[in-house]
């Protein structure tokens, strides 16, 4: 399974990006199972952590951000073509960070696994 995440770049305080991230590889051709997609970033020097994730479970799907972008941020998710994208608006410089798509997808032969994109970089100026 690989994941392609895009859409990274310079933008200015106040401005607004929209990530991407396509899941392929051999799975789509069995039955598979995208449980959930979602975004982490980590910034230099900083942990790892998780931005927003779209999770599907038979009660519903469940949405969650973390708190300092819950109001400026959307996650989506395309099945159909198997993505997910990240609308982000008013961002700000502490935004900047390298962007992580990760998805957990279940196929009857592998059961369910986590996967990690490469990383987009996104970086706002003040």
């Amino acid at each position: 399974v690989q994941l392609q995440a895009s859409g990274g770049g310079l933008v200015q305080a106040g401005g607004s990006l929209r990530l991407s991230c396509a899941a392929s590889g051999s799975f789509s051709g069995s039955f598979y199972r995208i449980n959930s997609m979602g975004w982490y970033r980590q910034a230099p020097g900083d942990q790892r952590e998780l931005v927003a994730s779209h999770l599907t479970a038979a009660s519903g799907d469940r949405i969650n951000y973390a708190p300092d972008v819950k109001e400026r941020f959307t996650i989506s998710r395309d099945d159909a073509m198997n993505m997910v994208h990240l609308q982000m608006n008013s961002l700000k410089p502490q935004d900047t960070a390298v962007y992580f798509c990760t998805a957990n997808i279940w196929t009857l032969g592998t059961g369910s696994v986590s996967y990690w994109g490469q990383g987009t970089l996104v970086t706002v100026s003040s």
